[in-house]
This record gives C-alpha cells, structure tokens and sequence, in this order.
C-alpha cells in the first residue's frame, strides 16, 4: 500500500495545528510542526528569536527535521499520513523574509514530493499571537500568499481549504481523494 502524504500549510494562526490534533483524534497518522521545538530550544540556549536571529540555521534545522518526518511518513503502514507543514514551507518563509538559501534546499523540495498540498487561509476569529508566533495578522496574510506561491513553485496544485468547523474542514480535505 503507498501512504498517501498530505501536507496541510497557511500562514500562523490558520487553525492548521488545530485540524491536524483533531485529524489525529480521528485516528489518521500525524506528524506534528516541529517550528515551535526548534525555537523553544534556542531560546532555552538563550536566543530569543532564532528564525529572525540567524534564518539560515533555523531552516536548515526546519528542513533537517521535515526531512526525517517525510521519511518517517514513507515507512508508516497507513493509507494516510498528515504533516503539519512541510519542506516547502521551508523555502517560502526564506522568500517572504527575502533571505537567500542553499540551492540544497530547492533539490531536497523537488526530490522528496507529497501526494497533495492543502493550505489554510488567514483567520482572524482565530488568530493569536505567543511566545513563538510573533507575526502580526497582517504579517499572517502575506505569508499565506508566499506559501501558496512556494509551494506552486514546487509543481504542486494547493488546494485552499475553506473556513469552518474542524469537521467541515476535515470533510473537505478528505473529500478531496
């Protein structure tokens, strides 16, 4: 059986870790954001904002860690396996802070694909900002629009998920194949 690889992206504050907990709780295979380790164990090292401190070393950490989920994803016996985010995320962060990276981390995008991409737009009913997430909703907006692009830059179709309850926007990934 090929597990299906499905990536659900948008910007912070989406409701993307949200639906994965509870496309998880549904009994689906999840792998969960890893950002908010990266930056907690900076900050615990003294760096209060890595991504914005050093970007380069952030995502090289962000694209060493979405690697390994992928392959983990590859080898789990299940029709289905949700990331939270994936390695193209990555890349579009980088062109939304317009920070330039290795051509390795275009190659490791293109090489290690998913089955389908679903994005989830700005919301601001449920928008919040943490100790990690320090974007502004305005901020949120434009990063939608760079993942969206980064990830048609990748050849993928993002399909945009509507806003809704986490069982309408379960049904509507689901129903999508």
């Amino acid at each position: 059986m090929k597990t299906k690889k499905i990536v659900l992206t948008g910007g912070p504050g989406s409701g993307k870790t949200t639906l994965i907990k509870f496309l998880e709780k549904e009994g689906y295979k999840v792998m969960h954001e890893i950002s908010r380790d990266v930056t907690l164990e900076a900050q615990r090292q003294g760096i209060a904002q890595l991504f914005l401190e050093n970007p380069i070393l952030f995502s090289e950490m962000l694209l060493e860690g979405r690697l390994k989920q992928f392959q983990e994803g590859c080898s789990i016996n299940s029709p289905i396996v949700f990331y939270d985010r994936g390695m193209p995320d990555v890349t579009a962060y980088m062109d939304f802070v317009k920070v330039h990276y290795p051509i390795n981390f275009s190659e490791i995008c293109n090489k290690n694909r998913y089955d389908h991409v679903f994005v989830l737009p700005p919301w601001k009913d449920i928008y919040e900002q943490d100790n990690e997430r320090y974007e502004s909703f305005e901020q949120a907006e434009k990063l939608f629009h760079f993942l969206k692009e980064g990830y048609l830059k990748y050849g993928y179709t993002p399909h945009e998920v509507p806003v809704g309850s986490l069982e309408e926007r379960a049904e509507f990934i689901l129903s999508q194949f």
